[in-house]
């Protein structure tokens, strides 16, 4: 920037910028300002059209000092203001939220000596948004200074311009067809010479009308009494544009002037837009559909949220309201997830966004998720129709038939998609038949207020989320009829949920089907329990539904509807209560640990079990009952249900039973100590089961094969097999992840974890503590989530040797006891043993590992023995000086893991054994 002329002037607008003399003019009069927002303006001007990055602007003008962004805000606030930005239409610094800012006004630079010749400058943001010719001779509306996320629309329509002589553009209110078609005739203005005509139909109320609207749009008179002939004599044989805006409500006067411009005026094209189709010969139709949006904000940075259109739509919008507004991280998240409230649509965005310039982005969301608002206002200069949700949808519904209005309404029951049986069945009822329905339905998808799935065969419906407010209030200002169509509603899909118990392994295969219904089946529920609901109904959804929040991992939600369901049990079959009870005793097991209240649960859905001699429930109980038992230390009940599992299997003859039961046998026999038996029932229990389904997670609450492979991967390990343990371990985490099931998927990397810390794999740990930390708190398992920040503290001590990282493993064990999670207790004791030895705190270590003893003991959890007997060795040794104690310890230690099979304590002991021999044999 040095070798700049010193003389040369950049001019844009009224100003003229000289950056050698540090002057600023207006009207060629001085314009005072501060030396940092000269620099400021000096920067964004040498490069007009790019965004300069915070950090770069921040380096340039304050190269001196260190400064926050707030001081760059400041002096950018203040720098519009005193270029007028945003008065009377002008543009002059444009900001690109979380990056930087950019200069986007029109520049030219001038050298005032005569030496150097005026030079354009690069092409800018402005001159982009004004390529083509004005067209001076026309009545276009001004375009958008900047379309955003039309630039695909834009291309797919000009390159068949050419071949199409009419292009419709469909969509529902507020998608931005008018937008689009003004920024499209802007275009093609050159190629037409300016012969356009813009016509908007939303001021018209009378149809007789038509042709005079377009006569008036031209600019031309009409004499006589024959609007068309005039129109046809000012076309015909000339190349013309005619943009036919707003046409949903004079369709058939409209689409009979259409046919007949177009088969005598060869030259002419037409550019419509409308809530549906004209329905003429040649007919193009271009569906603009809403600009994309984050399905799940939670999951992506920043950067990536960002380049979606309609957040940038939001945050240009709102920063144009408010050039001062300041959008953070937070901000951003919170505006991503309004604008997949509002399904992307880019008028209700917009209103947002200026509801949020004035009202602050957090309050706007918050106002959002309570209440959908129909009437935050828009642009004081839109048109009427559009300056609120409420007065576009008014029009819309103005137009339909009685018909079509009660149908629109009742479907606004459903939240989400919903299938054409789905609308048949809710919308019907003795006036209205499924014909009725049917006619209608297509008659509203053709408006744009229906959504219909075109990305498949699906044959899937859905109403916007704004679109579905407005009708809702609609329906509910109808009282008996909301009340009926909600009942319906909930009567539908407990219908539909009792199937899903029928239905084959494959079916259910795919979760997604379950997925997209869940916002119909909360509000199925939630009319059922509410002050006009049908508690009946609502007990046996809630039966229905636990399987499928099980399915899923919505285990908060599934606690919630089950004790809701069992406060009105009263009177309901026995069925029903196995079902809630088991389901709620496996949700409260794994978000709120092994308490009273799921044992209690689980005990009385295998009492009903029993007494309805239902055995696959009973086989059902008996494992949650096990997994529930052996987390808790009870060893010797798990045992006891593992052996009666066992019994009930062989009564069914199943192999998927069998599988089942031997698994928790083999199970309960590595946590005994007896790893030989334990292998062969794994082994046994994994060649019967088959693959790994998530169809079977709802049987179950897991997956079997899963939790079977992961045990055997432990007690393979166990056996002095390593390398096959990280092998299956590896698989059976993989195979896990496949079925999306967050408590299968906890449950193979908790057990992963442990192997692999235990093998010293510690990259092979940090990849799967990531992953499980991830799981656990997206699903709410808070035992998994104390077992996670223990793990973390043991890859952190061994990673960097920190002391501090101690204290994570010990509140990880203190909060594990809590949630009476006694499983992984012994895992992390011995690890934090073997620090507290590495870091010479031995009586710290003595106390751990002798409480750790004692409670083995008494729980019959012997399988670690063998190594807690190795501790206690070592410290006897360091603390004491007592070789000969140690060495005892060491050889009951060796005694017992050879008694177990346990060959991975074996020569972990008699290498401590040798190491203590030869030290004193010297």
């Amino acid at each position: 920037m040095e070798n700049r002329h010193l003389g040369e002037q950049i001019v844009f607008g009224p100003f003229c910028l000289s950056p050698g003399e540090r002057l600023l003019t207006k009207d060629r009069e001085p314009v005072p300002i501060g030396g940092r927002s000269l620099d400021l303006l000096v920067a964004l001007t040498e490069r007009p059209g790019q965004v300069l990055s915070k950090r770069e602007l921040m380096k340039r003008v304050w190269s001196d000092v260190v400064v926050e962004d707030g001081s760059l805000r400041f002096h950018m606030a203040g720098l519009r203001k005193l270029l007028g930005d945003g008065e009377d239409g002008a543009r002059y610094i444009a900001t690109q939220v979380g990056v930087g800012y950019a200069f986007v006004a029109p520049t030219e630079r001038v050298d005032p000596a005569g030496d150097m010749p005026a030079v354009p400058s690069s092409p800018s943001i402005a001159d982009v948004i004004e390529t083509g010719v004005a067209a001076n001779s026309t009545n276009l509306p001004p375009r958008l200074s900047n379309l955003v996320g039309r630039e695909r629309d834009i291309r797919l329509l000009k390159e068949q311009a050419d071949r199409a002589r009419l292009f419709t553009i469909v969509g529902p209110a507020g998608v931005g067809k008018t937008s689009l078609a003004i920024e499209i005739a802007h275009q093609a203005a050159a190629e037409f010479g300016g012969s356009i005509a813009f016509v908007d139909f939303s001021m018209l109320e009378n149809p007789a009308i038509v042709p005079s609207m377009i006569v008036g749009a031209m600019g031309l008179t009409v004499e006589g009494e024959d609007a068309l002939a005039v129109i046809l004599g000012h076309v015909r044989g000339r190349r013309f544009l005619l943009v036919l805006d707003n046409c949903e409500h004079v369709m058939e006067p409209t689409a009979t002037m259409v046919e007949r411009i177009m088969d005598e005026a060869p030259g002419i094209r037409i550019l419509a837009t409308s809530r549906e189709t004209l329905r003429v010969r040649g007919e193009h139709v271009h569906r603009l559909d809403p600009l994309g949006y984050p399905e799940d904000p939670d999951t992506l940075a920043v950067k990536e949220i960002l380049t979606f259109p309609a957040v940038e739509l939001f945050c240009e919008r709102a920063a144009a309201a408010d050039s001062a507004l300041d959008v953070d991280e937070k901000a951003i998240r919170l505006i991503a997830g309004m604008c997949r409230r509002l399904d992307g649509m880019a008028l209700p965005i917009e209103l947002a966004a200026v509801r949020a310039a004035t009202h602050g982005i957090a309050a706007t969301a918050r106002q959002l998720g309570e209440r959908f608002s129909l009437g935050w206002l828009g642009r004081r200069t839109a048109q009427r129709r559009q300056q609120t949700l409420q007065a576009t949808l008014d029009w819309s519904y103005d137009l339909l038939s009685d018909l079509e209005r009660i149908v629109f309404e009742r479907l606004s029951i459903f939240v989400g998609p919903f299938s054409i049986d789905a609308a048949l069945d809710i919308a019907s009822d003795e006036a209205i038949g499924l014909d009725d329905v049917a006619v209608a339905l297509d008659e509203l998808i053709s408006k744009s207020l229906v959504n219909a799935n075109r990305s498949s065969g699906a044959g899937m419906y859905r109403l916007l989320e704004m679109t579905r407010a407005y009708a809702r209030e609609k329906l509910r200002a109808r009282g008996a009829d909301y009340t009926a169509a909600a009942a319906r509603h909930a009567s539908f899909y407990l219908r539909e949920l009792e199937a899903v118990a029928g239905q084959d392994e494959q079916a259910l295969e795919d979760s997604e089907p379950l997925r997209l219904q869940l916002g119909n089946i909360r509000h199925a529920l939630d009319w059922s329990f509410g002050k006009d609901g049908d508690r009946k109904v609502g007990v046996r959804l809630a039966a229905a539904s636990a399987p499928v929040f099980l399915n899923l991992s919505h285990l908060i939600e599934c606690q919630t509807w089950c004790k809701r369901a069992m406060a009105e049990i009263e009177g309901a079959p026995r069925e029903l209560e196995l079902e809630l009870q088991g389901a709620l005793g496996i949700a409260l097991m794994f978000t709120r640990g092994n308490g009273t209240a799921a044992g209690d649960a689980l005990d009385r859905a295998l009492d009903l079990a029993t007494g309805l001699e239902d055995r696959w429930n009973q086989l059902r109980m008996l494992a949650r009952l096990h997994i529930f038992h052996k987390r808790l230390g009870n060893y010797a009940i798990a045992q006891a249900h593992a052996v009666r599992a066992v019994e009930v299997a062989t009564q069914i003859g199943n192999d998927e039973a069998l599988s089942v039961a031997f698994s928790l046998s083999g199970i309960s026999r590595y946590l005994a100590g007896n790893l030989v038996r334990a292998r062969q029932e794994l082994e046994l229990a994994m060649e019967k089961s088959g693959p790994s389904l998530r169809s079977r997670t709802i049987r179950y609450g897991f997956d079997n094969r899963s939790r079977t492979g992961i045990a055997l991967a432990y007690t393979l390990w166990l056996l002095g097999e390593p390398e096959a343990a990280g092998r299956l371990a590896r698989q059976t985490v993989r195979e896990a992840a496949q079925l999306q099931h967050g408590i299968t998927h906890c449950i193979a990397l908790v057990w992963s974890l442990v192997i692999h810390l235990w093998m010293n794999d510690f990259t092979a740990a940090e990849e799967a503590l990531a992953v499980f930390t991830e799981s656990a708190e997206s699903n709410a398992l808070d035992p998994y989530i104390a077992a996670a920040s223990g793990f973390r503290g043991e890859l952190a001590f061994q990673r960097e040797g920190t002391p501090a990282a101690l204290d994570a493993i010990a509140e990880s064990l203190a909060g594990l006891r809590s949630a009476r999670y006694e499983l992984l207790i012994a895992p992390l004791t011995i690890m934090l043993a073997w620090d507290l030895l590495l870091t010479s705190r031995l009586q710290e270590a003595r106390a751990l590992i002798e409480a750790a003893v004692s409670r083995c003991e008494a729980i019959g959890e012997l399988f670690v023995m063998p190594e807690l007997l190795r501790i206690k060795a070592e410290i006897a040794y360091r603390l004491d000086g007592d070789a000969t104690a140690s060495e005892t310890l060491l050889r009951e230690a060796i005694t017992l893991a050879r008694e177990q099979g346990a060959v991975a304590w074996e020569r972990k002991s008699s290498a401590n054994l040798a190491a203590l021999t030869s030290t004193h044999a010297s």
